[in-house]
Order: structure tokens, then sequence, then C-alpha cells
């Protein structure tokens, strides 16, 4: 990692600047923390996420005793150099409450239940997994895993070849409505065949050109 970042950073009166972490796979905004240059370079030079603690006076490493670590993929910084972003894949809930993120609550101090939109491929993932595992009573999907591997890959094709007709009849409500079905069964049989979206993820990264 190119540590000419640090010459580019206006950290504060205090040699702090703010880390927003996120998670390289969803999307999703991790948390929100400080750093000095030394943790910088600290995480740089390990590859896993380090900040400042303000209250303790010290560098800490995030999961260093929980466990929940992040392996930093990139850093970047903001285009006036004041603040910086931690890309990470992520080893456990990142907020001490429990929660995967610090951001769990909406402006009403609710907690969100439904994911965002960036992040719906991997939420269906894990409540498709939820329901393979769980098997709660009347489930549509929980049914469609006790019928086995051979009856979800016939609902794909089934979808599949549906997706192709309202393609061809250039549809556009048909079309989003048959592609979400392909979608959603898809994600079915990746569940059961143990591929997680970050494989596929990727996969297509090594596509990108």
């Amino acid at each position: 990692m190119d540590k000419s970042i640090l010459s580019e950073i206006k950290f504060n009166s205090e040699g702090l600047v703010p880390v927003i972490t996120q998670s390289f796979y969803t999307g999703k905004v991790l948390m929100q923390a400080y750093a000095n240059k030394e943790a910088i370079e600290k995480t740089i030079k390990t590859g896993y996420a380090t900040y400042y603690s303000r209250s303790r006076k010290k560098l800490w490493v995030k999961g260093e005793t929980s466990g929940n670590k992040q392996k930093i993929v990139k850093i970047k910084i903001d285009c006036d150099g004041d603040s910086i972003l931690y890309l990470v894949k992520d080893y456990g809930v990142a907020c001490h409450t429990g929660e995967e993120s610090c951001f769990y609550r909406d402006i009403n101090l609710k907690k969100e239940e439904r994911p965002d939109a960036y992040e719906i491929f991997h939420a269906l993932y894990e409540k498709l997994l939820q329901r393979k595992i769980e098997k709660p009573e009347g489930s549509y999907v929980a049914k469609l895993f006790e019928k086995g591997s051979d009856k979800i890959i016939q609902k794909v094709g089934e979808e599949a070849v549906e997706t192709v007709i309202a393609l061809k009849n250039k549809n556009t409500e048909e079309i989003i409505y048959e592609a979400s079905d392909l979608i959603f069964h898809l994600i079915i049989a990746l569940v059961d065949a143990g591929v997680k979206i970050e494989e596929l993820q990727d996969e297509l990264l090594k596509r990108y050109r």
C-alpha cells in the first residue's frame, strides 16, 4: 500500500483525522473513528484496521480482543484530505453493541430492519440461508430447500426461460419482475451450493477491464 497518502492528509490540531470504515463487499458503513499518523502507518504495515482511541490515548487494533478484525482492502482519502476511508473485509460485528454496523438506527433512533439497496444481495443471501437452517412453517423457501437441489435447479431454469421471454417481449415491467424472480431463485441455488455472494464479486472483479 502506498504510504504517500500520509503526505496528503490534513490532521487536526490534535494530530487526528476522522476514519470511515466500510465493508468492501456489501458497501455498508460499519463505523467512524479517528486515526493519527502512527495508526495509519500501522494499518498499512499490518494490513488490519488500526485506530487511535481518544479516551484511552493510545492506538487500538479493531478486533484485537473481540476477534472482530477488519482486513484492509483499500485506503482512500477524500478530496480535501481531511478524512479517510478504510475499505475492509470485516470478520464479525463492528459495533460494541453487537450490531454489524454502528449506524443501525434511523433519525428517529429506531433500529432499521430492512437492508439498504446497495446491500440487498448479501442481505437476501443471509435471509435465505436463515430460512434453510430454521425451516419456518409455511415458508416457500424452506419448502423449496426441503425438496432438494434438483428442484431448486429446475426453478432457476424455469425463471431463466421466463426472463428470456420477457426480454424478447421488451416489456419493462415484465422484465423487472421476471429478472427479480430469476435472481431470487439463483441466490437460493447459491445458498444450496454453498457459494457466497463475495465469491461472485471476486470473480466479476477479475473480469473487469
